[in-house]
């Protein structure tokens, strides 16, 4: 009798690789012409956060571009970030809070489940663990199988997966 084979779908944030993009971003926009006199910044807001503050509404939101195109050269999904639609005003100064996305919640857990007990091939089993989903079956071939699945349906998460046995 065959092992069960696994794997488990996480939703994990590589904290060094944000923190390089942030660095970058903000040696960026201490250099860059379009942002001299602007006072425009990036830095760490607490554990999860990142703030931009800059004086126009328009360079906060420039800023954040760049700060995207860093994640995206570094490999780092766009999903991860949690913007805030407008920049806060306080003072003379803009304000644009980043939440940053870690951990799947148990409603997306769910979905995800769902989606693999509806659509994914039979014996396959998904059970919620925390933060994370494993799934599992007797077959190396259904858990591909599902891998592409999940990469098809378009989840507002950055999945990954690990622990392949």
């Amino acid at each position: 009798m065959a092992a069960e084979s696994s794997f488990d779908v996480v939703s994990k944030l590589d904290r060094q690789e944000v923190d390089n993009a942030l660095n970058q971003t903000g040696k960026e926009l201490s250099q860059r012409f379009d942002f001299k006199g602007t006072g425009t910044t990036i830095a760490w807001q607490g554990e999860d956060g990142i703030e931009i503050k800059s004086g126009s509404e328009e360079r906060a939101a420039a800023a954040l571009d760049v700060f995207k195109e860093k994640l995206v050269k570094r490999k780092l999904s766009l999903k991860i970030l949690d913007a805030a639609e407008e920049a806060k005003i306080s003072g003379k100064e803009y304000r644009l809070p980043i939440s940053l996305k870690e951990g799947i919640s148990s409603e997306d857990a769910k979905k995800i489940s769902k989606l693999i007990r509806d659509e994914g091939p039979k014996g396959v089993k998904a059970q919620i663990q925390g933060e994370e989903l494993r799934v599992s079956s007797k077959k190396k071939d259904d858990l591909q199988s599902v891998m592409n699945l999940i990469k098809e349906k378009d989840f507002d998460l950055a999945l990954q997966f690990v622990n392949y046995r």
